[in-house]
């Protein structure tokens, strides 16, 4: 390997086979090295690279200006939650999530502790990923001897809610604020309290999630069974009347209608976290 860039004396860059930069890392890597050196394979611990070129650039500028150690975290927390969630997430969350857990420790170090207002939301509804934020901060905890507040593990998970669906962070603020006012339109039209221990719970708020997402983006289903749609309105005529105050909402809030499709989905889920003929 030879050294394209010398971030810091742990930290380089390479041209790979590929012609692509790639971040290489490793402890005293680069001590005494200049471009054009060759560096010691033995010494090399981690080497990232990136598809999207544009963060990939911005990561090799972050990765200048922080510690080996916060982009280690972040990637062991990574990891840990694309094995947790069984997905993929987008890559953009090396940047976000490094950058985060950069400031929060220099945070903590100057003192100076933020509260994360949806701290109780995020355990609420995003309970995986909240998990996820949980195991972060013990993470930290075991690496560099900092015990950050469950706040930080709310903001983690918001980070983690940003890698699944792909969203900027005040679209992942109105998704959560949408599926909170969805749950409270269920919950006051049955005058039930959820189950939120439930597999049927666990769906439902699975389903609002990406429903919520949808509706942020401008994106909907498209009818295509209306015979199955007057069927489950048919079947569960509680959960229907309850669809149509989330329509109503919608309506109000997006000016937009929702499909069938859309509604279909959403009597079905309802049906089942209220067990309406269940």
């Amino acid at each position: 390997m030879i050294i394209n860039k010398v971030l810091n004396n742990n930290v380089i860059t390479i041209i790979n086979e590929n012609n692509e930069e790639s971040v290489v890392m490793g402890r005293g890597i680069a001590f005494q090295k200049k471009k054009g050196d060759e560096i010691d394979q033995e010494k090399v611990d981690k080497i990232f690279v990136l598809k999207n070129k544009s963060i990939n650039d911005k990561l090799i500028a972050l990765v200048n200006d922080i510690s080996v150690e916060n982009l280690e975290i972040a990637e062991e927390v990574i990891k840990y939650a694309e094995k947790k969630l069984d997905t993929k997430l987008n890559e953009n969350i090396y940047l976000t999530l490094t950058d985060h857990i950069s400031f929060s420790i220099n945070r903590y170090k100057s003192n100076l502790e933020m509260k994360n207002v949806m701290l109780w939301d995020i355990k609420r509804l995003h309970k995986a990923e909240f998990e996820v934020g949980l195991k972060a901060l013990e993470i930290i905890k075991n690496r560099i001897n900092i015990e950050l507040p469950e706040d930080e593990a709310a903001s983690i998970a918001m980070h983690i809610l940003n890698g699944e669906l792909s969203q900027d962070m005040p679209q992942i603020v109105d998704i959560i604020n949408l599926i909170n006012e969805i749950l409270k339109i269920v919950k006051y039209h049955f005058n039930v309290d959820f189950d939120e221990e439930s597999i049927n719970y666990y769906r439902f708020i699975t389903h609002l999630k990406f429903f919520a997402q949808r509706l942020v983006n401008g994106k909907y289903y498209e009818d295509n069974d209306n015979d199955l749609f007057e069927m489950i309105k048919n079947k569960y005529p509680k959960s229907y009347e309850c669809t149509r105050k989330i329509e109503g909402f919608i309506k109000q809030k997006f000016n937009n209608e929702l499909t069938k499709e859309e509604k279909l989905y959403l009597i079905v889920h309802t049906a089942r976290v209220v067990k309406e003929n269940y």
